[in-house]
């Protein structure tokens, strides 16, 4: 018997090391961490569960059936973040570059299947360079039946994908597909196809990281929502991304223990807004003086900075966030705006995440570029997300709501639940010059005619109170206030029901 025990733990051992210490010793070498050691960064102590240790590939071409490694490349398995359950997947590039073939694919399929069956999210570390070659058409089956996956759990289970490594060709729709990627900066890349081919075929000439690195896809592209500086503050910052999120659609998301009291009054916010409208002030300010301890998860930061994302936590209870940001574009909405935020509405109300919307919007951005770019079916976006969920929603105007804007901005007519509304708060068709050069066109070439009819204008419409008036503000509250009268309508709406129309599947405007 010792000695079969002694035969296991061999053949753990073996497996266990991958593509060899060489190689592990290569992947040292560029700063990155293996397989296994970014799952005990990720993972609770201890408490990681593997699954197919041993499986190998079947491939026969090429010579490959004398290089068999056992788990084929792909570490596979679930364990615990802070206690609670999570299934996950972790490329070896020491094995094969860490290529997909047709049972390492597999046994990506198994965990994502596990995770749908049991109600539990799926973080996978995506560190491949690509289709295994050798396997042909059979990688590229595994590699469908990963996104049909994908597809099926979306909407179920939280799915993220942390990129860790090169992720190239068909590998970046499976990550595409999923809630939330990260990067690593410097190490990290995605792209559909690499310089060579770009080369080849554009004649363009461009580096991996210009191509496809971190500073592409969180900036330019907004495929990915964050990047980090290294393996391990990336893996950390996914946990932190994980305790805001729910198990699956069946749960609801965690509550932690807070010390910062609900009723927390903060008298910095009644003189945060410029007596100056064209003033800007930052909407950051107002979201990390309300959350409890000042804690904001922001995702993709550096993308479309006229609109703010992200999670924060109301009495321990987390919540989405969408907030115009006046620093940036003065907080108009536009293309990149619009999708960043929709992408988040639609994420927390799969998972009932209750939604609280920040508004400072003087409309949106004018412009070909915007009109070219197809302003209106992006826009459109958020609308749709907006008037279709169905989770708890707050909104709270600070100073600008202008136009249509006002409309898409979580407002009461797409059935936002609670419209709070600052004394600052100006809710009109459009800014008071503007108005007043159309109302009175006749006295346009007179500026001081124009300027009294402006003020006469924002005499009667720059306030909230039009809008209390007919009920489409609920109160006028006071801004140091915001927190615990925000806490208090969530309070209010935990036990909200809602009945969907019964059909298919909707049609967003893609």
């Amino acid at each position: 018997m010792s000695s079969i025990l002694e035969q296991l733990e061999a053949k753990r051992n073996e497996a266990r090391l991958g593509g060899g210490q060489g190689r592990i010793d290569a992947q040292h070498e560029k700063g990155k961490l293996t397989a296994r050691e970014r799952l005990d960064v990720l993972l609770d102590e201890g408490s990681f569960e593997e699954y197919d240790l041993y499986k190998t590939h079947r491939c026969t071409d090429f010579g490959m059936q004398d290089q068999q490694i056992a788990g084929d490349g792909v570490v596979t398995g679930w364990g615990t973040i802070h206690g609670r359950p999570v299934y996950v997947f972790s490329q070896d590039f020491t094995v094969f570059g860490g290529s997909l073939s047709e049972t390492h694919a597999e046994k990506i399929c198994k965990i994502m299947d596990l995770a749908v069956q049991n109600g539990a999210p799926v973080i996978g570390l995506n560190d491949s360079g690509g289709a295994r070659i050798q396997e042909g058409v059979a990688s590229l089956g595994g590699y469908a039946e990963v996104f049909w996956r994908n597809a099926q759990a979306s909407g179920v289970v939280p799915q993220i994908s942390v990129i860790m490594g090169p992720c190239a060709g068909g590998a970046v729709y499976s990550p595409a597909m999923t809630d939330f990627v990260y990067m690593v900066k410097d190490t990290s890349y995605m792209f559909v196809t690499g310089p060579d081919v770009v080369k080849t075929v554009t004649n363009e000439v461009v580096t991996a990281e210009e191509l496809g690195g971190s500073s592409t896809h969180t900036k330019k592209s907004s495929v990915a929502d964050a990047a980090f500086d290294d393996d391990i503050e990336t893996l950390l910052e996914t946990r932190r991304l994980f305790d805001f999120l729910p198990l699956s659609m069946h749960e609801k998301p965690p509550v932690l223990p807070t010390t910062d009291l609900p009723d927390r009054i903060e008298p910095a916010l009644d003189t945060l807004i410029p007596d100056d409208p064209a003033q800007p002030y930052d909407m950051r300010e107002v979201i990390t003086k309300i959350a409890d301890e000042g804690d904001f998860c922001e995702l993709q930061k550096d993308h479309a900075g006229n609109i703010l994302v992200g999670f924060i936590r109301l009495n321990g209870a987390p919540v989405g966030i969408i907030a115009n940001q006046p620093m940036v574009l003065a907080g108009c909405l536009d293309i990149d705006s619009s999708k960043k935020a929709a992408r988040l509405v639609r994420f927390c109300n799969a998972f009932d995440i209750p939604i609280l919307t920040l508004v400072d919007v003087p409309g949106f951005l004018p412009g070909t570029a915007q009109e070219y770019g197809g302003i209106i079916k992006h826009g459109a976006k958020l609308l749709f997300a907006y008037a279709q969920a169905t989770v708890p929603m707050v909104t709270v105007i600070t100073r600008k709501a202008y136009g249509g804007a006002y409309d898409v901005m979580a407002s009461k007519h797409i059935r936002s639940d609670v419209n709070y509304a600052w004394p600052t708060a100006e809710i009109a068709v459009m800014g008071a010059k503007g108005a007043s050069e159309i109302i009175y066109r006749k006295e346009r070439d007179d500026p001081d005619k124009i300027a009294a009819r402006a003020q006469e204008y924002e005499d009667r419409f720059a306030n909230p109170f039009i809008a209390a008036q007919r009920g489409f503000v609920d109160e006028v509250i006071m801004p140091r206030s915001t927190r615990a009268r925000v806490i208090r309508a969530f309070e209010m709406l935990k036990t909200k029901k809602v009945a969907a129309p019964l059909r298919r599947n909707d049609n967003i405007p893609l």
